[in-house]
Order: structure tokens, then C-alpha cells, then sequence
């Protein structure tokens, strides 16, 4: 379903605060522009097949995070998952797989479980539910899956909605930070998400990198 993934050169171009060649590739209302550490966490991502981010707030979809913004952006334009590890300081941290970006959506359920067979004692999570209502995994790991009835949209909406407009579609793992990058690596092997010929981003005449939010920060398309 390609009817309405971005390029990587446009995603490229709205992480610097340019516009984007395909109307309606960015929002106004999402901010997408990186800021220099970011960038790096960006390319190391592209490099590694998974983005590492500090904190663990992900449950509450984190809109105004720039680089989780962009890294969904980027997984859509190349028709990968998004693989996520958010480090907490605990040491514990969740690794979080979100299928959107395939906008496979009748297969989610099914490739879901194959993970959870890979490595067991994760959870489903559909839209935006938040850590109240969250499901985990029982002892026999049969998969348990959220459905909101007022976020799912129509199946046709995965391939001519832009990226924002989709609800995520994720299968997550709490674990100490060792095990989760070595199940980062895992699934960016199983997934296909490492970019072997990324190199370092290159920064476009005349643009700095992002600072203040409220001054280009919100890359538009």
C-alpha cells in the first residue's frame, strides 16, 4: 500500500525545516524538525535498524517529540516497522515495534504474534490507549490485543492517509537494557530495518539545525 508514503527525500527535507515536495507530507501541528542531537540519535538509527531515545513516555504517542515524529516518517517512506527503544533511567526499558508503517493492516494482528513468538512475554497495543487500560501478556503468551472502536479508521485509510493520521499498532517489551538492544537487533534483522549504505545526513545550504520549537520547528509538507 503505497498510495500515500512520503519519500525519504521529502522526510529528509522536513527534519531540516524545509518543505516538503508532496503537499501533505508534514502538519503543522507535529513538529519534524531535528535539532543536532537528534540528528545524530537519526542517523545512528538509520545506521543500527532502531532509534534510541530517552524516557519512556511513548504510551501517550509523544506528538511533539521531532524524532519519533520523523523516524515514523522515515520507517512509512521506506515500508519498514518502526523499531523503538526508549531507555529509562531505571535501567529497565521498553522496546517498542510499531507496525503502522507497513500499513499492512489486516496482516498486523498476525505478524504481531509471530513477534511475540520470537520473543515472548510483550504486549499488543492499538491507538492511543494510555497505561490504565494496557494489557499484559499471561503465562501462556497468548497474545492480547487493544481494539478502540472510535480510533480504528477504515481499511482503506492505511493507504491514502498520511502516516500522523494512523493510529500506531505496537507490540512492546519492558526489559533491563541489555536484553532490549539485543532485541532491538533482533527484530531489525527479523524486519529488514538497517539501512547498510546510510551515511551521515547532510545539512542543506543556508539551514541550521532546529532549536526553539517555536521557531521552524514544525517541518511542513
Amino acid at each position: 500500500m503505497d498510495g500515500f508514503r512520503p519519500t525519504v527525500n521529502d522526510v529528509e527535507r522536513i527534519s531540516w525545516g524545509k518543505p516538503a515536495k508532496r503537499k501533505g507530507t508534514g502538519s503543522r501541528g507535529m513538529p519534524h524538525r531535528l535539532n543536532e542531537d537528534e540528528r545524530k540519535l537519526f542517523d545512528q538509527a538509520r545506521r543500527k535498524g532502531f532509534l534510541e531515545v530517552a524516557g519512556s513516555g511513548w504510551r501517550s504517542q509523544r506528538r511533539d517529540a521531532p524524532l519519533l515524529n520523523t523516524y515514523r516518517s522515515l520507517c512509512d517512506a521506506r515500508g519498514q516497522a518502526s523499531i523503538v527503544l526508549h531507555k529509562d533511567k531505571t535501567g529497565v526499558d521498553e522496546i517498542v515495534i510499531d507496525l503502522s508503517p507497513l500499513r499492512c493492516h489486516a496482516a498486523f494482528h498476525d505478524v504481531a504474534v509471530k513477534c511475540l513468538e520470537h520473543q515472548p512475554d510483550g504486549e499488543i497495543v492499538f491507538g492511543n490507549s494510555n497505561e490504565n487500560n494496557l494489557p499484559t501478556m499471561s503465562e501462556d503468551n497468548d497474545a492480547r490485543e487493544i481494539e478502540l472502536r472510535d480510533e480504528g479508521p477504515e481499511i482503506a485509510s492505511w493507504s491514502e492517509r498520511p502516516i500522523y493520521q494512523l493510529p500506531p499498532y505496537c507490540i512492546a517489551w519492558r526489559l533491563p537494557r541489555g536484553e532490549a538492544k539485543a532485541v532491538g537487533k533482533k527484530m531489525a534483522s527479523l524486519f529488514d530495518t538497517v539501512e547498510k549504505t546510510a551515511v551521515r545526513s547532510k545539512k542543506p545550504t543556508g539551514v541550521k539545525h532546529g532549536k526553539g520549537r517555536r521557531h521552524g520547528g514544525y517541518g511542513i509538507g
